[in-house]
């Protein structure tokens, strides 16, 4: 289980990350939501050890997770306009990437991961030949070989169409099913809220936490369109 209890995180003299607290328990799918600049990136960054609290804690276990600690337990899985894809490799090379030498393995191996999100037929391809969707599902079993407990998804949905939305959310269904747990951030609403067992909204500070119903009950009805999967 992660904890993050009363985190502050700055950029700066920015206060990027104000007072948050919030629990994930194994096994939940949960959407971490807000619009462009709320601090969504910043966040799953800081769980994954990459940025320093200013103040409060982020334990996992009831243990402070450290950065040597979040490397075992945690994989994030970038957003897709931070990768290379006419980089000249495979399909299965970019996969194998995730395993680094001296880790202990993942949930799944290379095979494994690709037949979970369904790129078997596609691993001799090269990455600048997939679609976007493909694109996503490639990255998401890059992050399965990693030896992580808790996957963290920055903006996985975007930019790709609602089939391939649909089906990137039966996987992640599928993972949560099987005892991982995911936080998948978006900084879109829309009808695939209700795919999540929780919603987390963020503006720089945590204006909700909850069920889908809970949080638009809180909130109102503030969905900006059907472009999301969070």
């Amino acid at each position: 289980m992660l904890s993050v209890h009363q985190l502050c995180v700055r950029r700066g003299p920015e206060l990027v990350l104000d007072q948050l607290s919030f629990t994930l328990q194994p096994g939940s799918l949960t959407a971490l939501v807000g619009p462009n600049g709320a601090g969504k990136s910043t966040l799953l960054q800081a769980l994954e050890g990459q940025l320093s609290p200013a103040s409060g804690s982020i334990t996992w276990e009831g243990i402070p997770l450290t950065p040597a600690l979040a490397r075992q337990q945690l994989a994030l899985m970038p957003q897709r306009g931070e990768i290379a894809w006419a980089f000249p490799i495979t399909v299965r090379a970019l996969v194998a990437l995730g395993r680094l030498a001296g880790q202990r393995p993942g949930c799944c191996d290379v095979e494994a991961a690709l037949q979970r999100v369904g790129l078997v037929g596609l691993a001799g391809r090269r990455l600048d030949q997939l679609s976007g969707g493909q694109q996503q599902r490639a990255l998401l079993a890059r992050t399965l070989v990693q030896p992580a407990r808790l996957l963290l998804l920055d903006e996985p949905c975007a930019a790709i169409d609602p089939p391939s939305r649909t089906e990137l959310l039966r996987v992640m269904r599928q993972l949560s099913d099987a005892g991982l747990t995911l936080l998948v951030s978006s900084h879109d609403w829309g009808r695939d809220l209700d795919a999540y067992d929780r919603v987390l909204v963020l503006d720089r500070q945590m204006l909700a936490d909850g069920t889908p119903q809970q949080v638009r009950q809180a909130l109102g009805d503030l969905r900006v369109g059907n472009h999301c999967c969070g």
